[in-house]
């Protein structure tokens, strides 16, 4: 190579490299981070509490008190565990939002994920926190406030944590959807779980739409895991998918010069994929 190609080549590999030096964590794995101390937390204080799941917010004052007064260790790790879930979860919106911007997302959708992931973090947050308060001895002396710290706790990671993580879902599928930064059938599978996860709102209102609560959370996790893997890195990775999406065949490939810029073999179309793909 000569000296006036190298030089030219040169800025652009050092430009990629501090660009994936500063891509943050990977989405995929806070995702995994997040939904394993969610989990722990759940089974840690079923297994605290001798396998009595925590009471509905629904049942009788008298019992819910007996629960919380039974079973202070297990409503403290499990608000502890609430908590500490919401920090890779602010993270990974972070991340995410982050890297839609690097792929040439534009329109709102990179916004939407980073304010719904960190509404769903400070929800879930508050809730860990708050039930890290019901184990306190001096408010379980207190039946009422006991009965209202757990609705606080049932409405923050209830429905103020599900409805709020839709809208982190559904910021990434749309952009993934419209630029072909995700599989068409992972995107599409995204819109309807934001769906669910926004007609969850239902809970303030009928007790029994709780039904839909574990039904958007637990399948939102899922989602966001694979989409955290699945999310390209590059811009280039980008416009194959949408290019493969489009055509139903193989991506077209480049041609390197010797300055290394890349130049695509493909016509006008291929042109026009990624100029849509930047506007997305």
């Amino acid at each position: 190579m000569s000296t006036e190609s190298w030089s030219a080549s040169r800025p652009t590999e050092v430009h990629r490299e501090r660009g994936e030096a500063q891509g943050g964590p990977p989405p995929g794995v806070l995702a995994v981070v997040f939904t394993a101390l969610f989990l722990a937390g759940l089974v840690l204080s079923t297994v605290l509490a001798g396998g009595e799941p925590f009471p509905s917010p629904f049942g009788d004052t008298a019992g819910i008190v007996a629960w919380f007064r039974a079973h202070p260790d297990a409503v403290q790790v499990s608000g502890a565990l609430q908590f500490a879930a919401a920090i890779p979860l602010a993270i990974y919106a972070a991340t995410v939002s982050a890297r839609l911007h690097r792929l040439g997302v534009r329109a709102p959708g990179a916004t939407i994920a980073l304010a719904g992931g960190l509404l769903a973090s400070g929800f879930l947050a508050c809730c860990g926190l708050i039930g890290w308060t019901l184990s306190r001895a001096e408010v379980l002396e207190l039946p009422q406030l006991v009965r209202a710290l757990q609705y606080l706790a049932f409405a923050t990671g209830g429905p103020g944590h599900v409805v709020t993580l839709g809208l982190l879902v559904a910021g990434i599928a749309v952009p993934g959807l419209l630029a072909g930064l995700l599989p068409r059938t992972l995107a599409l599978t995204g819109l309807v779980l934001a769906a669910v996860a926004e007609l969850s709102t239902l809970t303030l209102l009928l007790d029994g739409a709780a039904l839909l609560l574990p039904l958007a959370r637990f399948t939102c996790l899922g989602w966001l895991i694979a989409a955290g893997f699945l999310l390209p890195r590059h811009r280039a990775h980008a416009r194959a998918t949408a290019r493969r999406g489009s055509s139903g065949g193989p991506a077209r490939t480049g041609v390197t010069t010797s300055t290394g810029i890349t130049t695509s073999t493909a016509d006008t179309t291929g042109d026009s994929v990624g100029h849509s793909h930047e506007e997305v």
